[in-house]
C-alpha cells in the first residue's frame, strides 16, 4: 500500500533538488560571514570596474569640453566630485550587496534544514517499515 507522507516528503525533496539543491549546498559550504563577505567584495570589484568604465565613456565623450578651460582648480574639482560619486557608489552598494548575501545564505540554509529533516523523517519511515516486515 503507498503511503502519502512518504509520496509527499519525496516529492517535496525531489522538487527541493531540483529547484535549489546544488546552489544552497554551495552556498552552505561557507559560513555566513564569509559568504555575505566575499560576494560583497566581489560586488564592489565589478562596481568599481563599471564605474571606470562610464568615467571613461563619459571622458571620451565629453572630455575635450571639459578640459578646453580647465585650471588646476577646476581639475581638483572634478576629480573631488568623481570621488565622491564613487565613495557614495560603493556605500551604498556595499551595505546592499552584505544585507542581500547574509539574507540568501539564511534562505538557503533554512530551505537545507528542512530538506535533510524530510530526508531523516524518510529514513525512519524505510527502518520502520523494514522492521515490520521482518
Amino acid at each position: 500500500m503507498i503511503d502519502k507522507r512518504k509520496v509527499r516528503l519525496m516529492s517535496r525533496a525531489a522538487i527541493y533538488e531540483k529547484r535549489y539543491g546544488e546552489e544552497d549546498i554551495r552556498i552552505t559550504g561557507y559560513y555566513q560571514k564569509d559568504y555575505a563577505s566575499l560576494n560583497t567584495w566581489i560586488t564592489l570589484i565589478w562596481i568599481t570596474a563599471g564605474f571606470l568604465l562610464v568615467a571613461g565613456l563619459l571622458f571620451l565623450a565629453g572630455g575635450e569640453e571639459l578640459l578646453e578651460g580647465i585650471t588646476f582648480v577646476k581639475l581638483l574639482l572634478l576629480a573631488a566630485i568623481a570621488l565622491a560619486a564613487y565613495l557614495a557608489l560603493m556605500i551604498i552598494y556595499g551595505i546592499g550587496a552584505g544585507s542581500f548575501y547574509r539574507k540568501k545564505h539564511i534562505q538557503a540554509k533554512q530551505r537545507m534544514k528542512k530538506y535533510i529533516r524530510d530526508l531523516s523523517r524518510l529514513q525512519r519511515m524505510n527502518l520502520k517499515k523494514e522492521k515490520h516486515r521482518s
